[in-house]
């Protein structure tokens, strides 16, 4: 839908009292063609390739709280493709490259900002580490570059450089084409584009059983009563391993927290994604001028949308070491996502062993930058019963045959 500036401004100025919804709030109904678990932003995407790239729009797609309400809202906006192995390269990459079509696609603006990110090296190890990360990106056909200590300086002089710094920067590796987008945007881009090619967003619904039928998953039992399908989809991340429990099944998956917070905004002053591996800091500065700052998991397994004091502080002496300027910003908001942890670090895509019965999860602290491949990926199964080229090694197989892709590395942070 467009809107005229005037029409834009009279929303603006009344508190968008009279704006249309984006996304039909639907009722649900007894039966569908596919029934997706989980409104964050794969089981949203998943919906709208269903409706876009197979023309299934029996589509329902069902939430306990709200639109974009679990990790989808609560990460640090992070898209990049930095990956080892050939078989995450092409997943993310493609992941990247629908991201930067996908304000086009959508007709929504996701504020897409490929700014580049920064991998810092701190020791003559960590330079050895990311040549040979660097290297592998290029045999993988993704673009990557090694950063003199000189260059770093010039794209981030907001970091110690100094001779007394607490965490010597050497040098660093870059992917240009990464960046940030607006996490809420993606979320709403997709379901206002799903429910517009006919897909039900089902919100306050929460799934509290499945359907079985002669050894066969033919729906879902809700708190708004049973939605029967042909075939069923889980994306709901955090608690992935919850549903497979009441479907039956066993996940190799552990929930962490994972913790972000920002500051009180400034004026421009860091004009790219900035990670240093070895303290398991990341940060970056949001379009409203915020600092955000991401830290590493929580070590003990929770459900808690909150992080450890002792990683707050462990991350926050970190940031201060490589940008002792913020020392003197407020810290306005602190928060944690629910992440589902698998032991190679790698998603799982595909069939469960319940018959009708499909998933997506595992993404870990890589599910924000992996939403449309893993909603492409998804739907193709839903849709065909066949799993994917992309999706292929990621199957959950993997863990009897022990074809494992170990991606803890790359991930970006320390496991």
């Amino acid at each position: 839908m467009k809107y005229s500036a005037w029409s834009l401004l009279r929303g603006a100025l009344g508190g968008h009292r009279q704006w249309p919804p984006a996304w039909r709030d639907a009722a649900p109904k007894p039966r569908y063609d596919v029934v997706i678990v989980g409104g964050g932003g794969h089981g949203l995407a998943a919906a709208y390739y269903l409706a876009k790239n197979h023309g299934i729009t029996n589509v329902a797609v069902v939430e306990r709280g709200w639109i974009g309400g679990g990790n989808t809202g609560r990460n640090t906006t992070i898209v990049r493709s930095n990956y080892l192995y050939p078989e995450s390269a092409r997943l993310y990459d493609f992941s990247l490259k629908l991201y930067e079509g996908l304000s086009q696609a959508l007709n929504f603006n996701i504020m897409l900002s490929q700014r580049g990110q920064l991998m810092l090296a701190h020791s003559r190890h960590d330079l050895d580490s990311m040549s040979r990360w660097a290297n592998a990106m290029r045999m993988n056909g993704i673009q990557a570059e090694l950063l003199s200590r000189e260059a770093v300086a010039a794209l981030a002089p907001v970091i110690d450089l100094s001779p007394q710094a607490r965490f010597p920067v050497l040098g660093a590796f870059m992917q240009r084409r990464a960046g940030t987008a607006r996490h809420d945007a993606v979320a709403w881009g997709y379901a206002r584009a799903a429910s517009a090619l006919g897909v039900d967003i089902i919100q306050n619904c929460e799934v509290r059983g499945f359907i079985n039928e002669g050894g066969r998953c033919v729906g879902v039992d809700t708190a708004r009563g049973a939605l029967r399908a042909e075939r069923v989809g889980i994306a709901a991340a955090g608690h992935s391993s919850v549903l497979a429990k009441l479907a039956g099944f066993r996940l190799p998956v552990t929930s962490y927290a994972l913790q972000a917070m920002v500051t009180e905004p400034l004026k421009p002053l860091l004009d790219t994604v900035v990670i240093s591996p070895s303290t398991g800091a990341y940060v970056s500065q949001s379009d409203k001028g915020e600092i955000v700052i991401g830290a590493m998991l929580d070590l003990f397994p929770s459900y808690a949308q909150r992080g450890s004091f002792a990683v707050t502080q462990a991350i926050l002496a970190a940031t201060l070491a490589i940008f002792p300027s913020f020392s003197r910003l407020r810290l306005m908001r602190q928060w944690a996502g629910i992440v589902d942890v698998v032991h190679d670090s790698s998603p799982i895509i595909g069939p469960t062993p319940v018959p009708g019965l499909y998933i997506n999860c595992g993404w870990g602290t890589g599910g924000f930058k992996a939403i449309p491949a893993g909603g492409w990926t998804l739907a193709h199964v839903l849709a065909t019963g066949a799993t994917h080229p992309l999706a292929e090694p990621f199957q959950l197989g993997r863990f009897v045959s022990g074809r494992l892709v170990d991606e803890a590395a790359a991930s970006g942070i320390a496991h």
